[in-house]
């Protein structure tokens, strides 16, 4: 399997699965022009078999395809060749459909009809976080080990450990794990979170929710009442001191403040937009 080295630099390869030909052009023809390496499916096998080939470093999947739908096609991918980033487009403004899409592993979605520019901006953001350089090393390699009590994160390597075994995490999950790590006993809001960990200033806050619920659940000994990545009640989130102090916030929920129910809609720019198309899709 070829794949471009992360952070190499160079031109990205990517992927976009789109059954209908006119938003599949209109989506390649940009990302083209953006100075990426385009390559088109129309259907899951193509896309699957072109994944085994030469993996992208970033796949843009339509949700509703013919045969195999999307979900399935990023959970197959994260099989084959582990994490990689993808975002979703997709036509259901449904929030159900927006989570289980993030909960199987998607860094994002976009909602058709789109501004075909407000993609290229997503997708260089999120090639952007995979492909940050990673700190200068000290001089001894553990000095840039993240650590808790049950914790291990090495930046560098990009493994992260829970007492020993490694954890499969995807790249936003990391990410976040890592910027936690970083500052613990501090809290932030979820617009910080965004802005810090997914380099956005708009979006859909439902995504940070939904990030921190599948964090907790690989590695939190009991996801339902979390100890580690703690609710902050009118506020957002925060690692516990490393004392293992607990402020209890049941009002919150384990999900976050206001749950899944407080979001923010996406920032919507002028730039024509791709067409409806089908309501299948």
């Amino acid at each position: 399997m070829q794949s471009n080295p992360p952070g190499d630099g160079g031109p990205a390869h990517v992927l976009v699965v789109d059954d209908d030909p006119t938003v599949a052009e209109v989506v390649a023809g940009y990302l083209d022009r953006a100075g990426h390496d385009v390559a088109r499916a129309a259907d899951g096998p193509s896309a699957l078999a072109h994944f085994a080939c030469r993996r992208p470093d970033l796949v843009v999947l339509d949700l509703m395809l013919p045969g195999m739908d999307g979900f399935e096609i990023c959970r197959r991918m994260r099989e084959q060749g582990g994490p990689v980033p993808v975002i979703m487009l997709t036509a259901r403004g449904d929030e159900e459909d927006r989570v289980l899409g993030l909960e199987t592993g998607a860094d994002d979605y976009v909602t058709k009809p789109f501004s075909p520019r407000e993609l290229v901006l997503r997708v260089e953001s999120v090639l952007r976080r995979a492909r940050l350089p990673v700190p200068a090393p000290d001089s001894s390699p553990a000095a840039n080990v993240l650590r808790t009590a049950t914790l291990t994160l090495d930046p560098v390597a990009r493994i992260a450990t829970r007492e020993g075994s490694e954890l499969a995490l995807t790249l936003r999950e990391f990410d976040l794990l890592a910027f936690f790590l970083r500052h613990p006993g501090r809290a932030f809001s979820r617009e910080e979170l965004m802005r810090e960990v997914w380099g956005w200033d708009f979006g859909d806050l439902s995504t940070v929710t939904v990030h921190v619920r599948r964090l907790r659940a690989k590695i939190e000994p009991d996801p339902a009442r979390p100890r580690l990545i703690q609710t902050v009640w009118g506020v957002g989130y925060r690692l516990a001191a490393a004392d293992g102090s607990r402020t209890e916030a049941p009002a919150a929920g384990p999900d976050g403040p206001g749950g899944l129910t407080e979001r923010t809609a996406p920032t919507r720019l002028t730039e024509p937009t791709t067409p409806q198309g089908p309501s299948r899709s």
